[in-house]
C-alpha cells in the first residue's frame, strides 16, 4: 500500500476516534441532565446513512444503507397579518404514526454511521447548533430540551466535549508511556553536533555546532522545547570546536516554518551505510556497509535529513509525473569517491540501512501506576506548549504555514506504526480540545462565552441572536477551512 493511503487511513481513523469521543462528552452530560439526544453519528450522513440503530417501540432496530428518517415536523405555508407568506413548522403527531416508525420513541437516541468519512455529530434537542434545526426552535420549549435547563447544566454539557478530549489525551499518553516508555536525546551528547538550515546559517549557526544554552539556561534535551527556547531567546550559546560562542537572535524569530525544506536545527547524522539489503538496488550497484553517501543526482545528500528529503521529494513528484528511478549516487569509501548507478524501487527505496550511532538516547520506563501521573504531566506540557505556539497563527508567516487535512495527514508516518499513531492521536486530541474552547460562535467555546455572559448578567441571549451568531461562526470556520486547505494545494505547486 502506498504511503498516501497509509497516511489517509491513519488520519481518518484518528479523527473518527477523536470526534466520536468528543461528541460522547456532550452526549453523556446531556443524558445525565435529562436532555434528549436525537442523533449520535460517526461521520456525516447527508440524505442516507450506512448504518442506523435505534430502539423503537421497545425493539432494537438496525438498518443498513438506509435513507434518513423524515423530520418530526411538517411545513405549513401561511400569510401573516402583514400579508407576507411565511413557513410554520408543526410537530408530527407521534401517536398517529404507524408502529415501528423511527420517529416514535423520541426519548431514545438514533445511533449511526454516515458515509462522509470525516468527523461526526451529536444532535441535542433544543440547541442551536450546526444542524440549524429552526423547526424545533419555533416550538414551545420542552422540559427535556437543552434550552430549558439551568445555565450551569448547559455549561457542563458544552464543555463536556473538550473535557473528554483532554481525558482521552491524558489516557493515551499514559498508556503509551506504560507500553513503550519514553526516551529523549541529550543535547550535549551528539557525536557530530547539530545540523542547521539556511535560516539558521544566516543567523550565524554552523553545521557541527552544539547548542548548550539559551539566555544562560543550559539546554538538556534535544526536543520541541529547545526550539521554543531558541525562538524566545535573546542569546543562544553554542559549542564550536571546543569554544563557546554567543549568537544574538533576531526579534520575532519563528522556527515553525513548514514551507522550508529542512528544520531550523536537527541532529547531524552523516549518511553512512550500516548494511545493504541483498536484493536491493544499492547491493546490485556495488554499495557496501561503511560507504558514506555524498550526493544523489547532483544534490547534497551527505546527511540523513538531506538524503531523506531528496527521496521524499522524488516520491511526491512521482505521484503526478514520471520520475526516473535510476539514481546517480556519489559515495565515499575510505578516502576514495566513486559514482554508482542505483536502481531505486517503486517507492524510491535504495535497499540500505542507515548507520544511526551518533548519540545514545536516555530511556525511561514506567509501571502502570507510574504512567498515569506521567501521562497527565506529558499531556499538560503538550497543551501548554501548543497554547504558547498558537500565537504564531496570527503572524504573516503563521498564516502562510496554516495547513488543512494534507498537513495533518503528513504528521503520520508513511509506514503503519502504532506507537506513532497513538502519539499523534493524543496530540490531535489536545489540539481539538483547545480549538473547540476558543470563543468562536458555532464552536463549544462560543456557547460557553454566551453562557458565561448569561451567568454574569442574568439575561439569556435570544434564540434569534444565537442563530445569527452560529451562522457567522460557521462561515468563519468554513473560510478558515478553505484557506488552510488552499495552502496545502498551493504547496503542491
Amino acid at each position: 500500500m502506498s504511503p498516501f493511503w497509509i497516511r489517509l487511513i491513519q488520519l481518518i481513523l484518528s479523527l473518527t476516534i477523536l470526534v466520536v469521543f468528543h461528541e460522547f462528552g456532550h452526549f453523556l452530560f446531556s443524558r445525565l441532565f435529562g436532555v434528549r439526544v436525537e442523533k449520535f453519528y460517526a461521520f456525516f450522513n447527508p440524505r442516507f446513512s450506512l448504518v442506523r440503530i435505534k430502539k423503537v417501540d421497545g425493539k432494537l432496530r438496525v438498518k443498513f444503507f438506509s435513507p434518513n428518517v423524515p423530520e418530526s415536523y411538517e411545513e405549513e405555508k401561511r400569510f401573516n397579518f402583514e400579508g407576507k407568506e411565511e413557513t410554520v413548522y408543526k410537530p408530527v403527531d407521534i401517536d398517529s404514526l404507524p408502529e415501528g416508525d423511527w420517529r416514535r420513541s423520541p426519548d431514545n437516541t438514533e445511533f449511526g454511521v454516515g458515509w462522509v468519512p470525516f468527523g461526526g455529530y451529536c444532535k441535542i434537542a433544543g440547541m442551536i447548533d450546526e444542524s440549524m434545526d429552526l423547526a424545533q426552535m419555533q416550538q414551545e420549549p420542552k422540559p427535556w430540551e437543552f434550552r430549558t435547563k439551568p445555565s450551569w447544566q448547559r455549561l457542563l454539557i458544552m464543555v463536556g466535549g473538550v473535557l473528554f478530549n483532554l481525558i482521552m489525551a491524558f489516557f493515551i499518553y499514559s498508556m503509551v508511556l506504560c507500553k513503550w516508555g519514553d526516551s529523549y536525546t541529550p543535547a550535549q551528547g551528539l557525536k557530530h553536533g547539530m545540523e542547521f538550515n539556511e535560516q539558521a546559517q544566516s543567523i550565524g549557526f554552523r553545521d557541527g555546532d552544539i547548542i548548550v544554552a539559551t539566555d544562560g539556561r543550559p539546554t538538556v534535551e534535544f526536543d520541541a522545547d529547545m526550539y521554543r527556547a531558541i525562538a524566545k531567546a535573546g542569546t543562544v550559546t553554542v559549542l564550536r570546536n571546543g569554544e563557546r560562542i554567543d549568537l544574538t537572535m533576531p526579534e520575532d524569530l519563528s522556527l515553525f516554518d513548514f514551507t522550508r525544506e529542512t528544520a531550523f536545527v536537527s541532529i547531524l547524522s552523516p549518511m553512512t551505510v550500516d548494511s545493504v539489503l541483498a536484493d536491493g538496488g544499492a547491493a546490485m550497484a556495488g554499495m557496501r556497509a561503511g560507504d558514506r553517501i555524498l550526493s544523489v543526482n547532483g544534490s547534497d545528500a551527505s546527511t540523513w535529513n538531506k538524503f531523506q528529503y531528496i527521496l521524499s521529494d522524488m516520491r511526491s513528484r512521482a505521484a503526478d509525473s514520471y520520475v526516473s528511478r535510476d539514481l546517480e549516487v556519489v559515495i565515499e569509501r575510505g578516502a576514495v569517491q566513486d559514482t554508482l548507478s542505483v536502481a531505486a524501487s517503486d517507492d524510491f527505496m535504495l535497499g540500505i540501512v542507515h548507520m544511526n550511532n551518533e548519540y545514545e538516547p536516555v530511556y525511561l520506563e514506567y509501571s502502570f501506576f507510574e504512567s498515569i501521573p506521567a501521562g497527565i504531566a506529558y499531556g499538560w506540557k503538550t497543551l501548554k506548549s501548543y497554547v504558547g505556539d498558537f500565537r504564531y497563527v496570527f503572524t504573516k508567516e503563521g498564516a502562510r504555514n496554516l495547513g488543512g487535512f494534507g498537513t495533518i495527514g503528513k504528521i503520520f508516518p508513511e509506514k503503519w506504526n502504532w506507537h506513532a499513531f497513538w502519539l499523534m492521536t493524543a496530540f490531535l486530541s489536545v489540539i481539538l480540545a483547545f480549538m473547540n474552547i476558543l470563543p468562536i460562535p458555532a464552536l463549544d467555546g462560543g456557547y460557553v462565552l454566551f453562557l458565561l455572559v448569561e451567568v454574569i448578567t442574568g439575561k439569556k441571549p435570544k434564540d434569534k441572536f444565537l442563530e445569527v451568531a452560529n451562522t457567522i461562526g460557521i462561515i468563519i470556520l468554513f473560510a478558515l477551512l478553505i484557506f488552510a486547505n488552499m495552502n496545502d494545494i498551493l504547496r503542491l505547486f
